[in-house]
């Protein structure tokens, strides 16, 4: 499949973007929808006159989930070794 051209709509302005797939297609729109909502919420409930300032803060949203949803999934992957260590060293015992 070759790339699809799009227009996505952030802030007021038009962005041209090329994706690989339906898939990313939808990925795009959908990011840029929650982007659109979010300066909407901030515009509605903050005294911001720049749009700048409006979109960086949405960046900074959208990051800092992303990190704290890596950090969580690093402290659960880390749970799971020490379980399955140490229920490998119970097996192991019993197996002795």
């Amino acid at each position: 499949m070759g790339k699809l051209k799009i227009n996505v709509v952030i802030a007021g302005r038009t962005y041209p973007l090329n994706v690989s797939s339906t898939q990313e297609e939808e990925g795009m729109r959908k990011a840029a929808i929650a982007i659109n909502a979010l300066i909407k919420n901030y515009e509605q409930n903050y005294a911001v006159s720049d749009k700048q300032d409006v979109l960086a803060m949405c960046a900074l949203q959208f990051a800092s989930k992303l990190e704290i949803s890596q950090l969580e999934e690093s402290a659960t992957d880390t749970e799971v070794l020490n379980k399955i260590k140490a229920l490998t060293q119970l097996v192991n015992t019993h197996l002795e």
